[in-house]
């Protein structure tokens, strides 16, 4: 349970240093040009979005966490979101290592 809260809160420090694309237009924008590194989708995201995006990012070789709701996910940046991009390589990069600690629990 802490490395979620340590996730969320990374998350959080992503939305501060302005490292977060949100929206689903300018996501896939960003997404086919390269320039989202890792991607949040709630667990409550509709069916069809859900299944576009997981394609994506299986195509484009994203890292992908779905374990949270929008609810979770919208606290953490203080923004109703149920999508989220993360654009910066080095964050990317440890919220893959959180998120692999997590599973590895």
């Amino acid at each position: 349970m802490e490395n979620d809260q340590q996730i969320l809160n990374f998350l959080g420090l992503a939305r501060r240093a302005s490292n977060i694309v949100t929206g689903q237009d300018m996501l896939l924008s960003q997404i086919r040009s390269g320039k989202i590194h890792f991607l949040f989708i709630a667990t409550d995201t509709g069916q069809a979005t859900q299944k576009k995006f997981n394609d994506k990012s299986n195509y484009y070789h994203i890292p992908v966490n779905d374990h949270y709701t929008k609810a979770a996910l919208s606290d953490a940046i203080g923004m109703k979101r149920t999508i989220i991009g993360i654009s910066d390589r080095g964050m990317a990069k440890k919220l893959v290592e959180l998120t692999d600690k997590i599973k590895g629990e």
